[in-house]
């Protein structure tokens, strides 16, 4: 049979076959390969090409998602921003504290979509967020300058320091200088503490050691733990006489250990780098704060808004080892917490201090303080 007598004979026998029962097809099937030789897989979609519209891809074999839909992806998405954009990891945790509070904002959810929640994967949470999800590509410019005034007296922190308790907190300034390093502008401090990741946040006008000094002490007041270590980076904002006598003139009992990173060594300091990127940078991001005016309306939301909802509603990781394979290294992390469940977890805290804390966390609506945290960045944002 020649290549036009296959056309018509195509031609007569595809409508029937389209209109036919199951086992029809198939007769009509068998019948159009014994005559034209066909393998059976082309012989039908020769019959079906008409039908078909688009040539769309082929669907994905395996069951279709129970998760891609609107009533799972709203609160998702919603937790997910209101978390600064949590990985999935932490957010697979944050998800059952955020969820109450969701509902208490924007309503009831049905139990199907709550338990469709709580139920994914890591991996899910990464698929239904992909086509949401920003990169940020802009850096900022370093500010530390060398202070080498007292390098001699401040020791290097060589040993390791007892993190099974709080108290041991690692320091850093961030610049919010914008492109130039010229002149005075607002620096945001950050203090964080290594065994609960509980973090502190405090705006100054310039760097200079008697404004740290205040700000360091206002973050000690407000600490959950006494304060056993400092440890910071080479700056002159640190490396000074006010913050030294500071730790040192005390009672033995309330000495605060002071140590400095090797320079040039931001791994040294990794724990505060680290919250320089998730509490300043992606909260203020790189512009120049040049006004004055500006570091009182910044301190009033690092104290109050901002803190609360990092240290009681934003989940953490802690690397529990590292090993060496040839030239990768494999890291394993325990269980994301936040980190006022890891203060509560501690010995070394007092019980009338965890019952503050309990009902403080009671006091606390997440969107709320969202909600008012955005207000506040309003009203900074303005005088830029």
């Amino acid at each position: 049979m020649g290549h036009k007598e296959k056309k018509a004979y195509l031609n007569e026998i595809r409508k029937r076959y389209r209109k036919a029962q199951k086992e029809l097809k198939t007769k009509i099937l068998d019948e159009f390969c014994a005559v034209c030789n066909y393998h059976r897989k082309h012989a039908i979609r020769l019959l079906w090409a008409p039908f078909r519209k688009t040539k769309s891809k082929p669907r994905k074999r395996g069951s279709r998602s129970i998760y891609n839909n609107r009533h799972v992806l709203e609160p998702l998405i919603k937790i997910w921003l209101a978390t600064d954009q949590m990985c999935s990891k932490k957010l697979k945790v944050a998800l059952p504290l955020w969820l109450p509070f969701y509902e208490q904002e924007y309503g009831e959810l049905s139990t199907d979509i709550k338990d469709k929640l709580l139920k994914m994967s890591r991996a899910t949470i990464d698929r239904l967020l992909k086509p949401n999800k920003v990169k940020y590509k802009r850096r900022g410019l370093s500010g530390t300058k060398p202070g080498t005034l007292l390098k001699n007296q401040i020791p290097i922190r060589t040993d390791n320091w007892d993190i099974t308790k709080p108290g041991f907190c690692e320091a850093d300034t961030v610049a919010h200088c914008g492109n130039s390093l010229v002149g005075d502008f607002v620096w945001s401090l950050t203090m964080t503490d290594i065994f609960s990741g509980w973090t502190e946040n405090r705006a100054l006008w310039g760097k200079g050691s008697d404004g740290v000094l205040t700000q360091v002490r206002d973050i000690e007041k407000k600490l959950p733990f006494s304060l056993l270590g400092f440890d910071c980076d080479n700056g002159s904002e640190f490396l000074n006489y006010h913050l030294m006598r500071y730790f040192s003139d005390r009672p033995k009992s309330k000495l605060v250990q002071f140590t400095r990173s090797r320079p040039y060594r931001k791994n040294d300091n990794a724990h505060v780098e680290q919250k320089n990127w998730t509490h300043v940078r992606q909260l203020l991001g790189y512009d120049r704060f040049g006004n004055k005016e500006m570091v009182a309306l910044l301190n009033d939301l690092y104290r109050n808004e901002y803190s609360l909802l990092k240290n009681y509603f934003c989940p953490n990781m802690k690397l529990i080892s590292k090993e060496r394979i040839n030239s990768k290294y494999r890291k394993k992390y325990d269980v994301p917490q936040t980190p006022y469940q890891r203060v509560l977890s501690s010995n070394d805290i007092s019980n009338p201090t965890k019952q503050n804390l309990i009902n403080t966390y009671k006091s606390l609506n997440p969107f709320v303080l969202r909600k008012n945290i955005e207000a506040k960045l309003r009203s900074i944002f303005k005088l830029i």
